[in-house]
């Protein structure tokens, strides 16, 4: 029995401790807000702002990003957060009804979709839209759910995008005023808006 405690003392220390984290990748408009959102809410430990969605390799804000769309792909503790928790926090911080992109930002990059890396997620994406559907029976829902594929980080020059709500808050609360995100999301969610209730 000593002998396995030991050799189990080993390889913890070598390997490290179990690991839980967990990843999901979403798209909700700009990513400077989403990033925002998501690293409020407690569980989550890293939220990344990037491209996704499109064939364009290596995509960048200022560069070739056709057919990609602004998303964040958030780490979270899975013995914190459940994947549901993640997309319930998701979609009372999007407007599920606007196909031509989210508040103030237009344009294919900037629509939400939900992105899936297997048949569980996409079962809980599903049911929590699903959900939203019923909620809003007049009103559809257009954001999709839609199969993993290869996230680009923003990175080099770019890398200002990261943690622009910290980096630069003054100009970051003017956009998102300006913007009309948080006044959108009361409309529709009223006191859920933001994850708040």
């Amino acid at each position: 029995m000593k002998t396995i405690v030991s050799a189990l003392l080993i390889c913890t220390a070598a390997f490290g401790a179990p690991s839980y984290a967990d990843e999901a990748i979403l798209a909700g408009g700009c990513f400077w807000c989403m990033e925002s959102d998501f690293e409020k809410l407690e569980g989550v430990t890293d939220v990344i702002s990037g491209f996704t969605g499109g064939t364009a390799p290596n995509p960048t804000y200022n560069g070739n990003h056709k057919g990609h769309y602004e998303a964040v792909k958030i780490t979270y503790d899975g013995n914190k957060l459940s994947y549901r928790d993640i997309l319930d926090h998701f979609w009372v911080n999007i407007d599920p009804f606007d196909s031509r992109g989210q508040f103030c930002d237009k344009g294919p990059s900037y629509l939400s979709a939900i992105f899936v890396a297997n048949a569980e997620e996409r079962a809980i994406a599903q049911e929590t839209k699903n959900a939203v559907i019923a909620q809003f029976p007049n009103q559809k829902v257009v954001t999709p759910i839609l199969e993993t594929t290869t996230f680009y980080p923003i990175k080099g020059k770019e890398i200002g995008h990261q943690d622009f709500y910290k980096k630069s808050p003054v100009r970051y609360k003017f956009y998102r005023w300006n913007c009309g995100r948080d006044q959108r999301l009361k409309e529709i969610w009223g006191d859920k808006a933001n994850g708040k209730s």
